[in-house]
């Protein structure tokens, strides 16, 4: 599925909707260039989720984790240079079906990650429209 959101607005109601799909074992892998919205999404998904934001990115503490039904994992690769360093950082507990998870630059370390997901790539920046680029892989 592919689609163009013209506003911040629109874009913030397709991660709640799609938010609403979300289970405790779903792991959303969020691609995209700097300022294309990924931490927006999580925190539209997060909002929807838990009924507040409370998420922050997590670039340079690679990972937190948002208590609630469901809890959430919020991951970001974006510094991780060889996916070796994902071994000491848990991330088999926060992909041990518990909770949803949410990878921002998974594609820094796309074996770390189960084959089973939905991936979505976000184009734009700025006031520029976003597009939506939804897969689910198997």
């Amino acid at each position: 599925m592919r689609l163009t959101l013209p506003t911040e607005e629109e874009f913030g109601n397709f991660a709640a909707a799609f938010a609403r799909r979300l289970r405790p074992g779903d792991v959303v892998a969020l691609s995209g260039p700097v300022g294309a919205g990924k931490s927006a999404f999580v925190r539209a998904v997060v909002r929807e989720l838990h009924g507040s934001d409370q998420s922050c990115s997590p670039s340079f503490t690679f990972r937190h984790r948002y208590e609630g039904d469901p809890p959430i994992e919020h991951i970001d690769f974006f510094r991780i240079d060889d996916p070796a360093e994902l071994t000491e950082l848990g991330l088999e507990e926060a992909l041990d079906g518990h909770a949803v998870a949410l990878i921002e630059w998974w594609r820094n370390a796309p074996e770390a990650i189960p084959a089973q997901r939905y991936e979505i790539e976000i184009q734009g920046a700025g006031d520029q429209p976003r597009t939506i680029t939804l897969r689910e892989a198997q």
